[in-house]
């Protein structure tokens, strides 16, 4: 009954083959062998079980080790070259064979059917291809890692060009006109020669021809393998016997037509994008010194060599891939149930294929348009003073075409896409079921393609400022900068937002914009303050500068610039935002703070700024900012004639005021307690307020008694050293000048009674005690900054005063008329709505917003930030890039936590369910920026 069944059970199942990859791992012929034995040939059976052991991805990162790698290249290194060279050639033979790729076994019939055929040991030609796939994404990052030697050998194994007998070079020059696409940038400068590009002299000569290097042809294997039916393409779009197709993966960008969805296929995507990221990550084992001077040859052959087409058709199966995940993909009812099931990520533990795709079509998108190193980087165009930088073909074709991009309904696509996914997001963070959502893995890849396509399109960002949308993606991004604003290795994607922001507020159509009201759906109500876009805005930057106690110094000149560019379109702020700008204006006029750093007082300038452009353009739409300046005039006037010694002297107070208050609190702990308890309500207040003045070192005599001062907001730790990246104006020393001065000093269409008001306030802030220990202000810097008098005068007469002390001169006196009146607040509120002083104020000065400038610092920034990403990432469920030496970016390895019993069990399984066996550990570290 049973004999025709197979004696050996091994091969359909994949569950009893344990035995041959233990042997692989323990026994001499396996893996110890590459190191063991010298110049293996590349005919023997042994490279045989590199291609046929292993069923999974897991398999092969667990059973090949980098150490066993990087002990081969140390004692065998021509193996390591030769098992190289046998797993390419042996994929690009799979790929033009005909019975590739292999029939799927997937339903029922088809195992029933291998099953019965087992005793045969059938060929499977689509895991033989996978498993090349696995092995190189597995052995490449060790031999990138290694220096000298070995770099001369990856140059050897995949930059080599043959030159070989055959036919006149006129077949080799008709290949040439494929990568020269004639466009409106033919008279860009040609980018220098490299060893993809470079033609060997002996290809011109008759009788020979030059062969593709290595590197080059699986380039090209990996894009065919990408778009190839039956593997990554449902079979029904094949035409004739040509399984390499160009289709565009999913409808959007440049494609209508949708093939399909696949778990299989999307299985199979992932492979073969893991492995084009791993040859597109050997700049992370570049020194940030290094990126530009040593480009990586594998990515710059692909920006600057790949055809148009392919160019083309990667770029968009990508793009709609990643913008379409927030879309329900589920084909089948059980699969579409569990994925709105809430706790369901926790409950169903395996990898998720279609999250997957997505992460890696982000990372590869991300990577491509993110590098600008050697030849690739962009073209300068314009003037001197105004240039512009751009990409062309020539440097990188993939950064070209999404700066070409133009169709509103790409645009609208892409919006709706980035919307979508950060609604996502947010929904997962605001629920009634905290936790029961699981977090967008993708979140970090999805900002930075966002801000690529800000930077690189201008007609993409002029599109998306004019949509309602642009606000309910300005109010995501700032609600999850508060979110994550707490958490150190968050802090690089923090700065990444506070300059999307910033480059946003530079346009106009942001400003128009800020009008509007808030109404995102899935706003954390403890961030919704409602009202407009401006007074959201404005609350979201106080809430990170009020509760991050000087964590995120060097990020508060980006997000003040951002309000200061939008200030100047602020209408109807209503009292709490007008309450927030004052609170903040305060807490950097703080002599505590100013005095601490040598860039302090520039966030002051800013505010200045900031209450300038409002007087200059809104006044009267702006009541409660006027009322909320005037209430503060003391602190303005003090500013006037600030000196370091005054300054020295308000440090000194506080300090004393702290020292007492702990005294008190040391020796009175008991009174402390139940001092509330015998006091009367206003005395309580009192005693708070007092306190809160204190502590943000505010005198009586610089803040009037009915201070809006509610908050404490402590931004006098020392800021961090500043990445790079930081826009102009934030890490360049320049003058504070107010731009409504010229070169008198005064605006122009001030009185002369005014001006002489001016000079006697300016002649006041001159210091004429110059005896102060020198030992106080060095003990007011950090850092071993040391303010002097001179620097204090550098920056003091350069603050933009005049229109706040016009508007406080001009109407103080009427406020105060009011006031001994007993009119209420509303009345003065009503009498500042109609205020006017064109007759007294300047012309409004031009519109110049502070845009955030590109560096070369700032660029390295954001590649190791980008890769720093892609390398956490692929911690899990693989490790790619684990345990090899990362030089991008630095690694913190934090300690390890003891596994849980489900990680156990989850790991004992993790060959079924797709999770590598090394989940675990690498669950307590986490990448840190390098400074």
């Amino acid at each position: 009954m049973f004999s025709g069944l197979p004696q050996k059970l091994t091969a359909p199942f994949g569950l009893l083959d344990d035995e041959a990859k233990l042997a692989f791992r323990s026994q001499p012929g396996g893996i110890a062998k590459l190191a063991s034995i010298r110049n293996i040939p590349n005919n023997d059976s042994y490279w045989d079980q590199y291609i046929v052991l292993f069923d999974s991805a897991s398999d092969v990162f667990s059973l090949i080790s980098p150490h066993d790698i990087r002990r081969a290249l140390l004692e065998a290194p021509e193996n390591v070259a030769t098992l190289i060279q046998v797993i390419t050639a042996r994929l690009f033979n799979l790929v033009s064979d005909h019975t590739f790729p292999s029939a799927s076994t997937s339903s029922v019939t088809s195992f029933a059917s291998s099953f019965m055929k087992a005793g045969g040991a059938e060929r499977n030609t689509t895991k033989e291809v996978l498993n090349c796939l696995r092995v190189l994404q597995r052995v490449l990052p060790v031999v990138f890692e290694i220096d000298s030697e070995s770099s001369l050998l990856e140059r050897e194994i995949f930059w080599k060009k043959d030159v070989v007998a055959g036919q006149d070079s006129a077949e080799e020059t008709e290949q040439v006109p494929q990568f020269v696409i004639e466009d409106e940038d033919e008279d860009a400068p040609e980018p220098p020669a490299n060893p993809s590009q470079t033609s060997s002299s002996a290809a011109r000569i008759k009788e020979t021809r030059t062969l593709p290097s290595l590197g080059e042809r699986l380039f090209t294997c990996l894009v065919d393998l990408l778009f190839c039916c039956g593997f990554t393409l449902p079979s029904k779009i094949q035409v004739d016997h040509y399984k390499i197709n160009y289709i565009i993966w999913e409808k959007g960008v440049g494609s209508t037509v949708d093939p399909g969805p696949s778990q299989a296929f999307d299985t199979n995507k992932a492979e073969v994008l893991r492995l084009l990221l791993v040859l597109l990550s050997r700049q992370i084992y570049t020194p940030p010194s290094s990126l530009f001077t040593t480009p990586s040859l594998y990515t710059l052959h692909f920006v600057q060599n790949t055809p148009r087409r392919d160019v083309l058709t990667v770029l968009c199966s990508l793009l709609n891939t990643a913008m379409n995940s927030a879309k329900p993909y589920n084909t089948n009812v059980i699969g579409g149930v569990a994925g709105r099931l809430p706790y369901n990520h926790l409950v169903f533990k395996g990898e998720d294929p279609r999250a997957n795709l997505v992460s890696l079509s982000f990372q590869v998108l991300c990577a491509l348009l993110d590098f600008q190193s050697g030849s690739a980087r962009d073209i300068p165009s314009g003037t001197e003073d105004n240039q512009v930088y751009a990409p062309t073909l020539r440097t990188n074709a993939f950064r070209y075409f999404i700066a070409k991009l133009h169709r509103t309904e790409d645009f609208s696509f892409i919006i709706d896409g980035i919307l979508g996914i950060l609604e996502q997001q947010m929904a997962s963070i605001n629920n009634l079921l905290p936790g029961s959502r699981r977090s967008v893995p993708y979140i970090v890849d999805t900002i930075i393609f966002l801000w690529k396509m800000v930077e690189l399109n201008k007609k993409f960002r002029l599109y998306l400022l004019d949509q309602d949308k642009a606000m309910d993606i300005l109010a995501y991004l700032l609600c999850y900068f508060l979110e994550i604003k707490d958490k150190p290795q968050q802090h690089g994607l923090c700065r990444a937002l506070s300059y999307i922001i910033q480059t946003m507020s530079a346009e106009s159509a942001f400003g128009f914009k800020l009008t509007f009201p808030i109404k995102p759906a899935y706003l954390p109500a403890k961030w919704n303050v409602g009202g407009a876009a401006a007074d959201f805005m404005i609350n979201a930057i106080y809430f990170v500068v009020a509760t991050t106690s000087g964590a995120l110094n060097s990020m508060y000149p980006a997000l003040i610039i951002s309000l200061s560019n939008s200030a100047p379109y602020f209408r109807n702020l209503s009292l709490n935002s007008s309450t927030r700008l004052l609170q903040l204006f305060s807490a950097f006029s703080n002599p505590v703070f100013l005095l601490a750093d040598e860039g302090h007082p520039r966030l002051l300038f800013f505010m200045l700024e900031i209450f300038n452009a409002v007087i200059s353009h809104h006044l009267p739409e702006n009541p409660n900012l006027i009322y909320a300046i005037l209430r503060a005039h003391k602190t303005f006037e003090g500013l006037g004639t600030f000196t370091l010694a005054r300054g020295l002297r308000e440090v000194r107070r506080i300090q004393l005021a702290k020292e007492e208050q702990a005294r008190k609190a040391d020796g009175k702990g008991k009174a402390r307690d139940g001092e509330g308890e015998h006091e009367e309500p206003h005395e309580e207040k009192q005693r708070f307020l007092e306190r809160e003045n204190s502590a943000l070192g505010i005198s009586s005599r610089g803040q009037s008694n009915d201070s809006l001062m509610e908050v404490r907001v402590d931004p006098r730790s020392s800021p961090p050293e500043e990445e790079p990246g930081a826009p102009e104006g934030v890490d360049t020393v320049r003058p504070l000048m107010s731009p409504s001065l010229n070169a008198s000093g005064f605006p122009p269409a001030i009185s002369e009674k005014v001006r002489g008001k001016m000079r006697e306030r300016r002649s006041m802030s001159v210091d004429t005690d110059g005896s102060y220990d020198r030992a106080a202000a060095a003990g007011v810097g950090k850092n071993g900054f040391v303010p002097t008098q001179e620097w204090v005068t550098s920056w003091q007469q350069g603050l933009p005063l005049d229109s706040v002390m016009l508007v406080v001169s001009e109407l103080m006196p009427k406020i105060q008329d009011l006031q001994s009146k007993s009119t209420t607040t509303p009345a003065i509120i009503e009498f500042l709505s109609h205020a006017s002083l064109k007759h007294v104020l300047p012309l409004p000065p031009p519109l110049n917003p502070r845009r955030f400038i590109w560096s070369e610092q700032s660029i390295v920034w954001l590649s190791s930030l980008t890769w720093g990403e892609i390398y956490v990432r692929g911690m899990t469920p693989l490790g790619v890039w684990n345990s090899t030496s990362v030089r991008l970016f630095y690694v913190k390895h934090a300690q390890m936590q003891t596994p849980r019993i489900t990680e156990t069990v989850s790991n004992v399984v993790g060959g079924l369910l797709g999770r590598g066996s090394d989940s675990p550990q690498i669950m307590g570290r986490r990448l840190s920026e390098r400074p």
